[in-house]
């Protein structure tokens, strides 16, 4: 990638102030892929002042205006979706046939979402009939720092860029330097669009570096982060000085609540979601909670569904799920599925170790746990792998006491065909999104949590508010 150790800064590709390379290891064989620079604190001020003069222009356009960029953007990002796969693919580990259906397009489809929302929102209104000289003017924020993760990159960048952009703010992008070659090419998208200097800017950099230093930064007015709860914490203290907008999309424990008259694929459809992305998904349903009457039922047939989840390269075409993005990923979740073992939990599929047929990459074997309780680890730690806990409730109160024991409040999971027992589990579990019997979000549904999982929602209209402030005008005549 021509420009791989290079920043995005003020319209034009630069050099980084100050050498610091960093190699990009390809997760399904353990070898350098790419390298690119990480950024210092002279690299996050030269980004965050292009963007702070860029905003004086851009944060006044019409919004048509910035409708129209985003317009030719999704041109180009379809035109290149291929690149995006193939660099998805390499930089985390998704088989590329996952990256090609499901990570590259979720970027085209967020950027669809967030132009049908701006295109109905009302940027200017009337108070009201009792009012008729207050308007309500929404404006964008400002300057946004923009802190994306390694596991769905295209997603996360454009569940912050896109938005930030239609509601005319300036921002600095930092991707994760785990997975850095897809915000680089995203980066070439978004030039070739046309963007504006200083609108869009891109500095690559570790969490305690550039990460901390834009946190921190006073010119910085608002920080979109998505990561560990641990990396929000700090954020949020390193923010709090200059009393910045933090949105916070963090992790996840989701409990998938199958009742005995759920569909007969509800069981298998679980652990093929749970093991979704090989496991790196923050709204994975990672805790299977099922009626005791179909318990005993629903662990064989959990037990014969991972047996049959293959594990190979990414390069590969298939169904197949690829490696743990990183030696830092393998080695926690292996030590969590040893905590597991050592704490009583009933191994029911896979374990420590890699499959048997690869002796290298960072693969985990899919693994399935029966008779997990809540006083084990793994029954609370986010493990972000492929591995799932299976445990029993009685009825309705206990599976919603289980359900809600965790400091996490992304997503939830009901299957039952009782509309109005679903209605009620929905009413009553704490989180940002429940799923009802596989029934996926719609484009622009707020994508969020409760509790120790964030604090912000993203997507569609939702998304376009996290980067607007809302002025009141009175006397306007």
């Amino acid at each position: 990638m021509q420009n791989a150790k290079n920043f995005y800064i003020d319209g034009k590709w630069v050099a980084p102030a100050k050498a610091r390379d960093m190699a990009v290891i390809d997760p399904s064989t353990e070898e350098v892929c790419a390298t690119i620079s990480l950024g210092d604190q002279a690299d996050t001020d030269a980004a965050v002042a292009a963007a702070r003069r860029a905003f004086a222009t851009w944060g006044m356009t019409d919004p048509a205006e910035r409708i129209v960029l985003v317009e030719k953007l999704l041109e180009v990002y379809n035109a290149r979706a291929e690149e995006m796969s193939r660099a998805i693919s390499l930089e985390m580990g998704a088989p590329i046939d996952m990256a090609r259906s499901s990570q590259t397009t979720s970027g085209s489809w967020h950027i669809e979402g967030f132009l049908r929302a701006a295109r109905e929102f009302v940027w200017d209104h009337p108070l009201g009939d009792w009012a008729p000289t207050e308007r309500t003017i929404h404006e964008p924020i400002g300057v946004c720092a923009l802190i994306t993760p390694w596991n769905w990159p295209m997603n996360q960048i454009a569940l912050k860029v896109i938005p930030a952009l239609l509601a005319g703010c300036t921002m600095v992008l930092k991707p994760s330097e785990i997975a850095p070659l897809s915000g680089l090419l995203f980066s070439e998208f978004l030039h070739e669009s046309g963007v504006p200097a200083g609108v869009y800017n891109m500095v690559n950099g570790d969490g305690p570096g550039v990460g901390s230093q834009l946190s921190a930064h006073p010119d910085v007015d608002m920080v979109s982060f998505t990561g560990s709860t641990r990396a929000g914490r700090l954020i949020s203290k390193a923010g709090a000085e200059t009393i910045k907008r933090i949105s916070l999309e963090l992790g996840g424990k989701g409990a998938n609540i199958i009742f005995a008259d759920a569909d007969p694929k509800a069981v298998k459809q679980g652990v093929i979601r749970c093991f979704r992305n090989t496991g790196q998904s923050c709204n994975a349903p990672t805790r299977m909670l099922v009626e005791r009457s179909r318990y005993d039922q629903a662990i064989e047939e959990a037990a014969e569904t991972a047996a049959k989840i293959t594990v190979g390269p990414a390069s590969e075409e298939g169904r197949h799920i690829g490696p743990a993005v990183s030696e830092l990923q393998f080695d926690k979740i292996q030590a969590l599925i040893q905590k597991g073992i050592d704490e009583g939990a009933r191994l029911l599929a896979g374990g420590t170790g890699r499959p048997e047929n690869l002796n290298r990459g960072y693969y985990i074997r899919p693994t399935v746990f029966a008779d997990v309780t809540p006083e084990m680890t793994i029954y609370r730690e986010e493990i972000f792998g492929p591995v799932l806990s299976i445990m029993p409730f009685e009825d309705e109160e206990h599976a919603l006491a289980i359900a809600n024991d965790t400091d996490y409040g992304l997503t939830n999971y009901v299957q039952t065909g009782d509309v109005q027992r679903f209605r009620r589990m929905a009413r009553r579990l704490r989180s940002g999104m429940v799923e009802g019997n596989g029934t996926g979000f719609a484009q622009g549904s707020p994508f969020g949590g409760y509790k120790q999982s964030g604090n912000g929602r993203e997507g569609g209209t939702f998304g376009l508010h996290e980067f607007l402030e809302v002025k009141a005008v009175s006397g306007w005549g």
